[in-house]
């Protein structure tokens, strides 16, 4: 596809400058300042060893925000291609020199820096889909010869992940794939025909997941059958928040936390401490922000005049929400815990530059809502 320059008023560096969305940048801020003050707490009302390293991630990530925001949408179109081949490359390079932790091997390191590419998959799935979907009309979509290529551009990502083994992120690769195709314009249908079919698969998949897996799904069931091993975790979840009550015990007073029950409070279970601290309307407040992140980019969506600025604010507004779902959701017992962090308040220096580069391609699409861009070489 031809992008003709010539299509959409152009945009100086000052104008793309003036247009940046304050409030969005404010929003990142609270919900990432709530987060270290989390962390602080965590670490035992200590900035060390989780809440100081998390700032500089996060005053980093904001940078990265203006720096992907302020580029030409038109760039970020035409290499969306490549930028998902350089992630798929780093995600297959885990299966050579990826380094292992905590049983699996998703990790790569370069010198003292270390990140996991599954991570940045998500977002770089939804560039590619967005790149690919844009040049696509109707009847197009409609032909299920077209939507082969979109298909294996799931597919590659999400075979790599279940190989380190990873079975949150490979599910929230292929519901984050799923949604782009929804929004698309793929018919209902066909989702209904992919369903089926996983339904009926579902016993042959059991035979491939690993041990942990499975016991994670049985404890997912039935968590009081082993309280003191693969239940501990939930249970004490669930402890936690009925402690926390209406209010809270306060900031720092979190038994279940600060006394070592509840595991892995700085990372994956941090939603939960967060409302064992501050009751049922700290978790609700914290839910709203995120609330109001979604109708943003749900507005971005709708506002944008290109269909690639539109996609694109849309798979990053659902690739955000299914990370504050998946993670709420595990916490508190309704799906097994799967280990998806809550974004811009788990502590992981990739999953938060990672949610952080999705908020510079929202900022991106609301910069250029006006630009259009060609679909078809007859519109150029």
């Amino acid at each position: 596809m031809r992008l003709s320059p010539n299509y959409g008023a152009e945009m100086t560096f000052r104008q793309r400058l003036w247009q940046v969305n304050w409030s969005l940048i404010f929003l990142i801020a609270v919900i990432g300042g709530v987060g270290i003050a989390m962390l602080y707490s965590a670490g035992g009302g200590n900035m060390q060893p989780w809440a100081s390293r998390q700032g500089i991630r996060l005053l980093v990530g904001l940078m990265g925000v203006f720096a992907i925001a302020l580029v030409d949408i038109r760039i970020w179109l035409r290499y969306a291609y490549v930028i998902y081949g350089l992630v798929l490359l780093s995600l297959g390079a885990v299966e050579v020199i990826g380094s292992v932790g905590m049983g699996a091997q998703r990790w790569l390191r370069f010198g003292g820096f270390q990140f996991q590419p599954s991570e940045f998959m998500k977002i770089a799935v939804v560039l590619a889909l967005a790149r690919y979907f844009h040049r696509m009309n109707i009847e197009d979509i409609g032909r299920p010869a077209y939507l082969l290529i979109p298909l294996l551009l799931i597919g590659a990502p999400v075979a790599l992940v279940l190989k380190q083994p990873d079975l949150g992120t490979a599910v929230m690769l292929l519901l984050g794939g799923g949604a782009m195709f929804f929004l698309a314009g793929v018919r209902l249908w066909k989702f209904g025909v992919v369903l089926v079919a996983g339904i009926a698969s579902i016993p042959i998949g059991w035979n491939f997941l690993h041990d942990y897996q499975r016991q994670r799904i049985l404890t997912f069931l039935n968590p009081e059958t082993d309280p003191l091993g693969s239940g501990y975790h939930i249970l004490q979840s669930q402890i936690a928040f009925g402690s926390g009550g209406v209010f809270g015990k306060g900031y720092l007073q979190g038994t279940q936390s600060h006394l070592n029950f509840l595991p892995e409070r700085h990372t994956d279970f941090i939603f939960t401490m967060l409302a064992e601290e501050f009751g049922l309307v700290g978790g609700l407040l914290l839910l709203l922000l995120y609330a109001i992140l979604m109708v943003y980019g749900l507005a971005v969506a709708v506002r944008s005049r290109n269909h690639f600025g539109r996609l694109l604010a849309m798979g990053v507004t659902v690739t955000i929400l299914l990370y504050v779902f998946v993670n709420t959701a595990m916490v508190m017992g309704l799906i097994p815990v799967v280990g998806v962090p809550l974004p811009m308040l788990s502590y992981g220096g990739t999953a938060l530059l990672t949610v952080l580069t999705g908020c510079g391609f929202l900022m991106n699409a609301y910069i250029h809502r006006d630009i259009r861009i060609a679909r078809h070489a007859s519109e150029a």
